[in-house]
Parts: C-alpha cells; sequence; structure tokens
C-alpha cells in the first residue's frame, strides 16, 4: 500500500482480526446469505484486510455489498446453474450471488478438475462483485497447483490509450503460485494505473492524486499531482500515457473482458454492464516433479528477495511478500481501520438490528 492510501495515525482505530470477522459475518448473515456463504464471503474480506489490500476489504466494499442486498442487485441465496461443462470446463451462471462466496466455489471446481485432468478452469457469468482476484487464485497455490482468477465488469470507469469515453472497468488479474519455505508468489493488481477503490481510500485520507493516474472527463489525461479527488475522471490503463507504455495496460483489459466477459456469455462489459469472472487452476506434478518446482521457486523467490537494492532504496520485494509480512503483523497488532469505517458499523448496526461487539 502506498504512503498515501494509509490510514493516518490519528485517525486510526485498532480491531483485532477475530472481531472484525465476526462483526462482518454477522451482517452477511443478517442480510441472508447461508452461514457457508456468509464464513467464506467474510474470510475473503478479512484476508484482503490483513494482507493491506483494503481497497477490496470491509472498509469500502461491506457497505456496497449490504446496498446491493438492499436494492435487490445481488441475491443472497443463489441457485448456480452449470449452463457448459466439460472435464477441464465448466461455464456458470451465478444467479445474482456475490463473487466472494461464488468465486471461491467456482475456484474449488476448476481445482478438482486440475487434479483430475491436469488443469480446469470455471467462467462465470450473472455475477456480484468478486472482492479481489488475489484470494482466488491463492485458492490453488495452497494445494500445490498453480492459480489463475480475472474479473471483469461494466466499461464505466476507465478508457481505452487516446479514448474519450470508457470501455473498461479496473479488470483485475491475478497469479498464485506455491513455493516450498518462501512466501508463496501472488501477483494481484487492476489493469488501471491504479485501482478504483484507492480513490475511495484517497478521498476517505484526504490524499491527492499523482500525474497520469487518472483522466479528466473528456479523456485529457491530468499530467500534474492534485491536492484532491477530481470530481469527474475516467480511470487510465497502467502505464497511464501511451508514452509510458499504456497501450499494454489497455490490451491487458481487452484481454480480461475476452476471458471473463466474452467467454462467459456476458458479453462486452461496456456494451452489457455484467460483472463476469474467469478462474483457472494448474496441477504442478502435471507437468513436472511438485518437489522440485517448489524448491526452484525457493531458489527463484529468494533471489528475487535478496536482489541488491537501488541507491536509495531499502530492499527488493516480489509479489506477494510484503502482504505475507503486513498479514503476519496485523495478526498480532490488530488491523488499522479508518475511525469513519468504524462509525458505519455502528450505523450499519442499528439499521440492521444486530450487535456488533467493535470499537
Amino acid at each position: 500500500m502506498l504512503e498515501r492510501f494509509k490510514v493516518p495515525d490519528a485517525d486510526r482505530v485498532y480491531v483485532a482480526e477475530d472481531k472484525i470477522r465476526v462483526a462482518t459475518n454477522t451482517i452477511f448473515l443478517k442480510v441472508g446469505l447461508s452461514d457457508e456463504d456468509a464464513r467464506v464471503a467474510t474470510d475473503v474480506l478479512i484476508m484482503n484486510d490483513l494482507r493491506g489490500v483494503e481497497t477490496h476489504g470491509v472498509s469500502n466494499m461491506l457497505r456496497s455489498y449490504v446496498s446491493g442486498y438492499s436494492n435487490g442487485a445481488l441475491n443472497p441465496r443463489p441457485e448456480i446453474k452449470t449452463l457448459r461443462e466439460s472435464d477441464t470446463t465448466a461455464t456458470w451462471d451465478a444467479d445474482r450471488g456475490l463473487g466472494a462466496h461464488i468465486g471461491p466455489a467456482a475456484m474449488w471446481v476448476a481445482m478438482e478438475k486440475a487434479e483430475k485432468h491436469g488443469q480446469g478452469a470455471v467462467s462465470v457469468t450473472n455475477s456480484g462483485h468478486l472482492a479481489g482476484a488475489g484470494y482466488h487464485a491463492a485458492m490453488a497455490a495452497q494445494e500445490d497447483m498453480i492459480g489463475m482468477a480475472m474479473t471483469g465488469s461494466g466499461g464505466v470507469q476507465a478508457v481505452p490509450t487516446f479514448g474519450a469515453e470508457p470501455r473498461f472497468g479496473t479488470n483485475p488479474i491475478a497469479y498464485a503460485v506455491p513455493a516450498r519455505r518462501m512466501p508463496p508468489f501472488l501477483f494481484d493488481v487492476a489493469t488501471t494505473q491504479v485501482a478504483g477503490n484507492k480513490i475511495r481510500l484517497a478521498r476517505r485520507v484526504g490524499a491527492g492524486l499523482i500525474p497520469n493516474w487518472v483522466a479528466g472527463p473528456d479523456g485529457t489525461v491530468i499530467d500534474r499531482e492534485t491536492d484532491g479527488i477530481p470530481d469527474e475522471y475516467f480511470m487510465l490503463p497502467f502505464g497511464g500515457t501511451r508514452e509510458n507504455g499504456s497501450h499494454k495496460g489497455y490490451a491487458f483489459a481487452a484481454v480480461v473482458d475476452i476471458m471473463t466477459g466474452q467467454l462467459s456469455g456476458a458479453g462486452p462489459g461496456f456494451i452489457h454492464q455484467k460483472t463476469a469472472h474467469y478462474f483457472q487452476a494448474w496441477k504442478i506434478d502435471a507437468f513436472m516433479d511438485t518437489d522440485k518446482f517448489k524448491d526452484d521457486m525457493d531458489d527463484f523467490l529468494e533471489g528475487l528477495k535478496n536482489t541488491p537494492p537501488a541507491p536509495g532504496q531499502e530492499r527488493v520485494f516480489y509479489p506477494g511478500l510484503s502482504e505475507f509480512e503486513e498479514t503476519n503483523k496485523r495478526k498480532e497488532e490488530g488491523i488499522p481501520y479508518h475511525r469513519e469505517v468504524i462509525e458505519w458499523f455502528g450505523i450499519a448496526s442499528s439499521e440492521l438490528g444486530v450487535d456488533l461487539d467493535l470499537p
């Protein structure tokens, strides 16, 4: 997490993991989820918070989900329909179920197929928000597989390079790979210059934006630092400008839209405004000896971690290392939430008629 997005010390309220789990699970149960779906959705959000991925934890997402259940956009008791299936693939209609619990179920099916056939993939349409792709990819790494997850949504946030109208969501993609001694490799990013929910974090903590993160309402890149958040803006592909490689981020966003929207039958996100996901797992021993692979991953990741840092830099990270360290720290010290988030839990407690044991 970049420093500008972190909760200021004066506004931090530290909450123990078990307390925020109970509070979040209580809310999911109250809005109608089954015991198992509430447990899984809670785990996704809290693991994001523990890893420091607060954009997709309870701070931003839980209130959005409660609103979705209240207005009928989300179905608390979905009946998943298998639209098409083969030995190694499946396509689901999620019946407007929240991706935070639909996603793990789909990844389990992909992993079961990979266990039997070496690889498996599940495409999901008619779903709600995924709550971050990294959690779902990491499920496979925990079972000695390589995991991948993507999610695409309606094109209302990000413009293509040189574009004046949005065509994509933030279209995240994640890969997870196991090792033996080293923390697993976990790459989880939006295909935009900055994740959309980070803008919400920036508003909450009073931070501005740096140049080339967003465009104005006519598509013109905002190439200066801002003190606050513009009232109207579009997200830019990662790279920001064509000179800095935004065409690459644009192409990755298009790939995600194809693999999620088109492959599931949801169609182009900017036309149909539907959220869709794609999950894939590869069983390592279908390709090579798992023990050797994990030993090689240890050598690889340790080599990255021990790369001599450039002048003025403290150390080199690899994807997943800082999140692993942050998880251990937050499990011990508690999760630092903005006081506004805790206030929201208080409001939700009254509106939903539940008792929540939070500071």
